[in-house]
């Protein structure tokens, strides 16, 4: 019998990673999608290996279509299907600065890799699916990782915050477009999470959190992406296409 397969982009590494190791862990195949080398990836991809996945890993910059197209080619050459889209990779501005000062350099890089790339990638695997939801057997769904920087404004890297608003309103277009498909898109919306994009700042996320900046008084993980990410490929929220799920400790309820 032949495995579902997930495609996830950014999946050697912190957040993606640990959605690769639960859906690995789930009995899912694995296209791993990442702009290293091969050889700069082994341990993770022996990790998800030894953990009984097949997986194929791509290297490619979803930004560049191109590109896309080649990474998608090769995953229909060896599996055939897909049957979950995780849209995670995304990148913050190289440098911050106030959106007064801000140039259009770093505005058209983290568009181009946060939005436009999962944008056009969920265009052509949307286009996939819809074949193969011919196939009574067929299940699939799209996941988009965006961020609560969607909904929270930060004026120090504005552009990262649109690309995010702007995820998150593919989100809700291509949730309507793929609902008579039986193919709902989701949204998962993470808080600040212990990765290497966040080791920078964890003298500065200590202190807040130790000072009541989360409800949930600690750092997130990117396993709590994860399960929330498992359970939406897993057929879960049936019901919810268009959903969005905030893993971010409490910080966005409004209180008083």
């Amino acid at each position: 019998m032949q495995k579902d397969v997930a495609l996830i982009t950014g999946g050697s590494r912190g957040i993606g990673f640990a959605i690769a190791q639960q859906l690995g862990s789930d009995g899912y195949d694995l296209a791993i999608v990442g702009r290293r080398a091969e050889e700069e990836v082994q341990e993770p991809i022996a990790i998800l290996k030894e953990a009984g996945a097949d997986v194929l890993y791509c290297r490619c910059d979803i930004s560049d279509s191109g590109k896309r197209e080649k990474m998608l080619a090769d995953v229909k050459a060896h599996y055939g299907r897909l049957n979950v889209l995780v849209n995670n990779a995304g990148m913050a501005p190289r440098v911050r600065a106030d959106i007064l000062e801000a140039d259009e350099s770093s505005y058209e890089e983290v568009m181009k890799v946060n939005l436009q790339g999962p944008y056009f990638l969920t265009q052509a695997v949307a286009n996939w699916m819809v074949a193969q939801s011919s196939d009574s057997d067929f299940s699939g769904c799209v996941i988009n990782v965006s961020s609560i920087s969607a909904v929270a404004a930060s004026i120090g890297r504005g552009e990262y915050c649109v690309s995010k608003a702007g995820l998150s309103m593919a989100t809700k277009l291509y949730a309507l477009r793929l609902a008579e498909y039986g193919i709902p898109v989701y949204e998962i919306q993470p808080g600040v999470i212990a990765t290497d994009m966040t080791a920078g700042v964890k003298d500065k996320y200590d202190k807040l959190i130790a000072d009541g900046l989360f409800p949930q008084a600690r750092w997130g993980q990117p396993e709590d992406v994860a399960k929330v990410a498992a359970s939406m490929a897993g057929g879960s929220l049936p019901y919810s296409t268009g959903a969005v799920v905030r893993v971010d400790g409490g910080f966005l309820i409004e209180r008083l």
